[in-house]
């Protein structure tokens, strides 16, 4: 099937899409900051980068977009276009938020997964009662926590 824009079109598309301080970033960090939580953003000197990072609780947050990493959810959908270009890309994609899962354990720091659909969609709970679940797995001593949509 033919993209419905053209090349140039496309290509203006794709790179207006951020990896940082996306919308589902910036209601986290604001909704966890109200709350008394100091962090980092971006650590760079952590495995896979993590989008917000709480020293203080050995704890690393990362909001991740249901498409780019190939969440099972009502906000992904594999494209009709370079299926398997797009397949190899997500793969890749979720292949290297488990290592860097795994790797984060191994320095005995915990990891939260934020997803895009507990935030926007049908499904999605409100930032506070997102932040609130946050805040209270930043406080315990669970080591893996994904906060997603219909969880509750």
């Amino acid at each position: 099937m033919a993209d419905v824009v053209d090349a140039a079109t496309r290509s203006r598309m794709m790179s207006g899409i951020r990896g940082k301080n996306t919308k589902p970033e910036l209601t986290i960090r604001k909704a966890l900051h109200a709350r008394g939580f100091r962090y980092r953003i971006h650590c760079k000197d952590l495995p896979g980068n993590p989008d917000l990072c709480l020293p203080k609780y050995r704890a690393v947050i990362f909001v991740h977009g249901c498409f780019w990493h190939g969440h099972d959810c009502h906000l992904f959908k594999w494209p009709k276009t370079r299926p398997e270009f797009w397949r190899e890309k997500i793969g890749r994609n979720r292949e290297v938020d488990e290592s860097a899962r795994i790797q984060l354990s191994r320095r005995d720091w915990r990891v939260c997964v934020v997803w895009e659909c507990s935030l926007k969609g049908k499904h999605s709970f409100s930032t506070d009662v997102v932040a609130g679940l946050v805040s209270d797995w930043i406080q315990s001593e669970s080591s893996f926590f994904s906060v997603r949509c219909s969880m509750i």
